[in-house]
């Protein structure tokens, strides 16, 4: 079956959301020296999903820490919105994590003892929500989700892809800008990663979610729009992907 285009959510006439300019990354001195980016310049524009991938060690995963504020660029500039996310405090950065930011992690980090929606609920909680609009808006998220009833549910009675939709709903619970996913189905099987990857260009689709996600899975990226190639902490690759996400499920 040959591939239909991608249709892209974004407009590349849109001013980036999120935008790294000449990032560099340095951790220790002298001969004990790091540099995890070198000078790494991309632009994410409003609607676009895109896929980050790259060898161990290549800066992809530093990558992630800044642009999701729990890292900040050693010289060049990250901007968010066109502000310059280095030059913000850590109570600055962390209002933006908080109200901008959505993240989903390879681990799920779900609360164990902690019901489904009680979870998806965590973040409003940090930002002081009434708990009546707290557990509607968790209830939405959840059915955004597909997972409306099982929302009473301990993370040690779903699955290991039902427990990433609950993580998904968590990070969509407060509207994001973008959600920021690490390795989203790294603890998946085939089956449940290709749900979960529909599920998340679903998301970009109809509700023009922004999305950044490193994977070192090549069938994984292909659901994405464009596909980032990190290599010594530069871009080595940055091109657009030309097949729809169910012509990518064919090459599972």
């Amino acid at each position: 079956m040959s591939a239909a285009p991608l249709t892209q959510t974004s407009d590349p006439n849109m001013d980036p959301l999120l935008e790294f300019r000449e990032v560099t990354r340095i951790y220790g001195s002298g001969e004990g020296e790091v540099r995890a980016l070198a000078g790494a310049s991309f632009q994410i524009r409003p609607g676009e999903f895109v896929a980050m991938m790259g060898p161990s060690g290549s800066g992809k995963s530093t990558t992630m820490n800044i642009l999701g504020c729990l890292d900040t660029p050693s010289g060049g500039a990250y901007l968010f919105r066109g502000v310059d996310v280095g030059a913000l405090d850590r109570k600055q950065r962390a209002r933006l994590r908080r109200y901008y930011l959505g993240f989903v992690f390879q681990g799920f980090n779900l609360l164990a003892r902690t019901s489904a929606v009680e979870n998806v609920e965590l973040p409003l909680i940090y930002r002081g929500t009434k708990r009546s609009e707290r557990r509607e808006r968790a209830f939405r998220a959840l059915e955004l989700v597909g997972l409306s009833k099982w929302w009473d549910h301990t993370p040690a009675e779903l699955s290991g892809g039902q427990q990433q939709r609950v993580a998904i709903a968590r990070a969509m619970v407060t509207n994001p800008s973008v959600l920021l996913a690490d390795e989203p189905t790294g603890n998946l099987d085939s089956a449940r990663s290709q749900e979960i990857m529909e599920l998340l260009c679903g998301l970009n689709r109809e509700q023009c979610l922004t999305i950044a996600m490193v994977t070192h899975e090549s069938d994984m990226a292909a659901y994405a729009s464009r596909t980032i190639h990190f290599h010594d902490g530069l871009v080595h690759s940055d091109l657009h992907n030309h097949v729809t996400s169910a012509a990518a499920a064919t090459t599972h």
